[in-house]
């Protein structure tokens, strides 16, 4: 698998993601690219990081969405190249227009820095092929805009198409407004555009691939990608 890390000013997890898939791709580090270029080698997934690009100001991931290296980004994702991104890439995701709806501040207008679970809602696609649909897995979060909202239609769209990802859950897999730690609509930490080559997520999947860090849950969703990208 040959991957790209998008790195933006203020990107802070790009690090920690360059680890995962080093480890996921039997020791090849992913590239790195610049927000400011305007091209980089073909690759097979594009990844877009966590942190505060441009600081989050105007508008979490809106200023990110509108660097020079995202009409590229744009144009691969359009031809198929699959897109990970997480926290504040899946904010610059959906201002980009690479997936629906938007990340607001969260309901308690606090930021969020804790380990929570989240529910496998489909097995089918390359990004959850490792995990049984239903199955709770544990991973960090740490953001103050992860309440994901969109319009009816959209929702609807994305529950009857099978774009939901994952959702907020307890460890019983019991979804509620109690595990719902931000608002999001339907409780969704992450979701997938129509064709299920791009996934957004606000949790740190890539935080939770050594157990020195406190937990391997994440590892299903790089391992996965690893082997259907080989």
């Amino acid at each position: 698998m040959k991957a790209a890390i998008i790195v933006f000013p203020g990107s802070n997890r790009d690090r920690d993601m360059k680890m995962a898939l080093t480890k996921a791709s039997g020791g090849k580090p992913p590239l790195e690219v610049w927000h400011g270029d305007a091209d980089f080698p073909k690759v097979d997934l594009i990844v877009l990081p966590g942190g505060f690009s441009y600081g989050d100001y105007l508008r979490c991931g809106a200023m990110a969405a509108h660097s020079p290296v995202m009409r590229e980004v744009k144009a691969r994702a359009d031809k198929g190249t699959r897109v990970l991104a997480v926290c504040n890439g899946f904010q610059i995701a959906c201002e980009a227009g690479l997936l629906p709806g938007v990340l607001m501040s969260n309901a308690g207008l606090q930021f969020i820095c804790r380990e929570i679970t989240m529910r496998v809602e489909t097995s089918d696609s390359i990004f959850t092929g490792k995990y049984r649909k239903g199955q709770c897995i544990r991973v960090p979060v740490a953001h103050h805009d992860g309440n994901y909202n969109a319009d009816a239609d959209t929702v609807k769209r994305l529950e009857d198409e099978d774009r939901v990802a994952f959702r907020y859950a307890n460890l019983f897999g019991d979804v509620s407004p109690e595990t719902n730690l931000n608002g999001s609509v339907g409780n969704i930490a992450g979701v997938f555009n129509k064709g299920k080559t791009v996934l957004g997520l606000m949790p740190h999947p890539e935080n939770a691939t050594d157990p020195v860090c406190g937990g391997t849950d994440g590892v299903g969703l790089f391992a996965g990608l690893a082997e259907a990208l080989q």
